[in-house]
């Protein structure tokens, strides 16, 4: 084909769908290698149509979003992670357009504070959780054969700090206690006496109580989400499944607690104005406790489960029943988060060494003097 330049190569190839395209070349050779390497991947199935990436990256991602098999919990948190950090960027470009260097651009915003936007540097942690929830888009788009690669591998993630669990003193736990509302006191004493979640104290039912056996049976979860009704639902994993020994304090502080506060519509423990626990209007009232308590800014409800789990361990028990207790997946979860707190070895070691080879130097001298 002739054109001002000299002449030019046309390629020419169909589809999947029998569309015929074509592409235009200076030289015969390019448009030689551009239609075989076409027709090979054609071949294979690892065609992608030049337009498939044209869909917008929230068009795509709703879609992805709405048939993830995901708990209500985290379906809620993957959409307010992608509107709040994740479209304002990628959310109107087209999929094919975004490339991994787009993608550390982003990532390194999001570990940067901004004091002009009033943005403040997210954490390590949530930039890898946010970076992973993009990916499982692209990798979807992948596999729909809407783009050729995921520009989210290679990403460099900030390496987030690993903070030493301290758990609060027995002083600290009996100052929240005393701080908290009556109606709410014995809560304080469930989570430290038996490590269960905050989630899984809210939904404690009366049927799950077991006073002649001393027993709580943990099988849910009280889920409250914006704009719904508080529902009960599956603990955070199978192994969250469990039956924790109430100790006798845990038993008179209910016993004590129901015998004042009787469970109301639905078997619930405890709740806030007779309604099941909201974790905001419960955050409302923790955080003035924690203060007046003396315990650093920002000590979650989850600290009692700490103090449960620091009670377990000075009292000897091991890595497989406090993994059971607290309902942890696997006991390297349990150790990656409270092996610190596990009694030194080292003297042991010594002890151990110096029992079998204590005599070492001894024989080592008499076959020297000989």
């Amino acid at each position: 084909m002739p054109s001002r330049g000299g002449f030019v190569s046309r390629a020419r190839y169909r589809d999947d769908a029998g569309r015929e395209l074509a592409r235009h070349f200076g030289r015969k050779v390019d448009a030689q290698r551009w239609l075989d390497e076409t027709t090979a991947s054609i071949v294979t199935g690892a065609y992608v149509a030049p337009s498939a990436g044209r869909v917008t990256f929230r068009e795509y991602a709703e879609k992805w979003r709405a048939t993830q098999v995901h708990r209500p919990t985290t379906q809620a948190h993957t959409e307010t992670m992608l509107r709040r950090h994740a479209y304002p960027t990628f959310g109107d470009r087209p999929l094919s357009s975004i490339l991994p260097s787009d993608v550390q651009a982003w990532v390194q915003r999001l570990g940067t504070a901004d004091p002009a936007a009033k943005r403040n540097a997210l954490s390590a942690t949530t930039v890898g959780v946010l970076h992973s929830i993009v990916s499982g888009v692209m990798r979807s788009a992948v596999r729909d054969r809407r783009i050729v690669a995921n520009p989210c591998e290679g990403t460099r993630l900030p390496k987030a700090q690993t903070r030493r669990v301290v758990p609060p003193t027995t002083e600290q736990v009996l100052a929240v206690a005393g701080a908290m509302p009556d109606a709410l006191r014995a809560l304080v004493t469930l989570a430290a006496g038996t490590g269960m979640r905050q989630g899984e104290c809210f939904g404690l039912t009366v049927d799950r109580l077991d006073f002649l056996r001393r027993t709580v049976t943990v099988d849910r979860q009280l889920v409250t989400m914006p704009r719904q009704a508080p529902f009960l639902a599956s603990p955070k994993t199978a192994a969250s499944v469990r039956t924790i020994p109430l100790p006798q304090v845990v038993v008179d502080a209910l016993a004590e607690h129901l015998a004042r506060f009787p469970a109301g519509a639905g078997g619930f423990v405890f709740t806030l104005r007779g309604e099941p626990i909201r974790r905001t209007a419960f955050g409302h009232l923790w955080r003035p406790v924690v203060k007046a308590a003396g315990l650093p800014a920002g000590t979650g409800f989850h600290a009692m489960r700490h103090y449960y789990a620091s009670l377990l361990i000075r009292h000897g028990e091991s890595v497989k029943t406090v993994q059971a207790r607290l309902g942890h997946a696997s006991a390297v979860e349990t150790l990656d988060t409270y092996s610190h707190l596990w009694p030194d070895s080292d003297e042991r070691s010594r002890e151990a060494v110096d029992s079998v080879l204590g005599n070492l130097a001894d024989c080592v001298r008499t076959s020297e003097a000989r």
